[in-house]
């Protein structure tokens, strides 16, 4: 018997087809976080491929770590139980992911890579390797078509309200943001009088291919503006 053999025998769920799953599910996860790596998002190459392999090892624990306590007269098992707590548990890294910033929300695109992950991990696990093979082709497509599809074919209409100090020259620096995100404002109502405490409210009504929580990032890191309000945003 040769050393592999001996630390990796072919039964028992420790054989070299439960390696090439968890192999499997590293690579696949790791290509997933390549890309929110290169993307500077919250969760990059180490978080993605460490779900991955996790969630694949949780599957073949499931598959076969309960061999030596089933058949027994008063053992039932169900070792989709075990493996059904993946997904609930991995909203918790999920929810830590999103954040909300006034009326912006960031964060939902990586919180479902995640879940996507854990999936995908779940799926080499599993035994469906050409199903974890396209969904991580899946995620590709949606992050490197869908992406630039919706910003050059679907464009956004909003309305915001704008609340910024009347004595600084804001407005001349909202319009100069606005052309460098690549929107336009179609139209803008502002009162005549300012408020008790000297600022002022803006109505603009903007249309754009970026998302809403870019529009609000953008115009509340504005010298001058006070608060940011999207309304109607079909985003």
């Amino acid at each position: 018997m040769s050393i592999m053999h001996f630390f990796f025998p072919d039964t028992g769920g420790q054989g070299w087809p439960q390696i090439g799953e968890l192999a499997l599910a590293f690579v696949l996860s790791s290509l997933i976080g390549l890309e929110r790596e290169f993307r500077m998002k919250s969760a990059g190459l180490r978080t993605h491929a460490l779900v991955g392999i996790g969630a694949a090892l949780i599957m073949l624990v499931s598959k076969y770590g309960f061999g030596d306590v089933t058949g027994g007269v008063h053992v039932s098992f169900d070792p989709s139980r075990v493996a059904a707590q993946i997904v609930s548990g991995i909203g918790f890294i999920g929810g830590g992911l999103i954040f909300v910033r006034g009326d912006a929300v960031r964060g939902l695109t990586t919180a479902a890579v995640v879940w996507l992950t854990a999936a995908i991990g779940m799926a080499c696990a599993a035994g469906l390797p050409v199903l974890a093979i396209i969904a991580t082709a899946a995620h590709f497509t949606a992050i490197y078509v869908y992406t630039p599809f919706n910003r050059r074919v679907l464009n956004r209409d909003f309305v915001v309200q704008l609340t910024y100090r009347v004595r600084e020259d804001v407005m001349h620096r909202v319009f100069k943001r606005c052309a460098e995100q690549k929107f336009t404002i179609s139209d803008i109502s502002m009162p005549d009088t300012a408020n008790d405490d000297d600022t002022a409210r803006a109505t603009l009504h903007i249309r754009g291919r970026q998302p809403s929580q870019q529009l609000y990032i953008a115009l509340g890191e504005i010298a001058g503006v006070t608060s940011v309000r999207i309304e109607n945003d079909d985003d």
